[in-house]
């Protein structure tokens, strides 16, 4: 799980670096790779929440404390993604809006992976994270498109509705032609 979720976060962090090339461009190109980070990191932390921040949860002495740490710095993402969703590179937010997302998001990736992946390779077997992992992937197939901050946060109740809405918004995905 780890190794999968550090390879998305390199990924992520190439299109960051991207869309900072393009700073100030007003085309389809940045719209187009903006919707596109935040398809990823959206999927990205459905699948922390669903399974990531459950196990820390039950595994870190302080899991409980850890993981509401982690997720109220989702919510913050999720917060700046969906600003970012309504608008456009012509925009004079737009820009800013995308620094902040970068910022925060670069943030969280340096907390997961200099404190709290060390912590559960510590407290997790390798069978474990390799279970883990197989989630994580098979879970990001199904999840939302787009960021919902008023959805669960975390473990069943989102995985619940993860399913659905992440249909609803393949499907919207694919009528605007966002994302491709």
């Amino acid at each position: 799980m780890i190794t999968f979720l550090v390879d998305q976060h390199r990924e992520v962090a190439d299109m960051f670096a991207q869309l900072e090339k393009m700073e100030g461009a007003k085309d389809d190109k940045a719209q187009r790779l903006a919707e596109q980070v935040v398809i990823s990191l959206v999927q990205h932390s459905v699948a922390e929440e669903i399974y990531l921040y459950p196990t820390v949860r039950k595994v870190l002495p302080d899991g409980d404390d850890i993981a509401e740490h982690e997720i109220s710095e989702h919510n913050e993402a999720e917060q700046t993604m969906k600003r970012l969703e309504s608008l456009t590179p012509e925009e004079p937010a737009f820009w800013p809006t995308v620094r902040t997302l970068i910022s925060e998001v670069l943030h969280h990736v340096a907390e997961e992976e200099n404190s709290l992946f060390p912590q559960l390779r510590a407290a997790c077997s390798e069978e474990q994270l390799q279970e883990l992992g197989r989630k994580v992937e098979q879970v990001q197939k199904i999840a939302p498109t787009r960021p919902h901050p008023s959805s669960p946060s975390e473990g069943a109740a989102l995985a619940a509705v993860a399913p659905g809405a992440g249909l609803v918004d393949r499907l919207r995905d694919a009528l605007s032609g966002r994302g491709g």
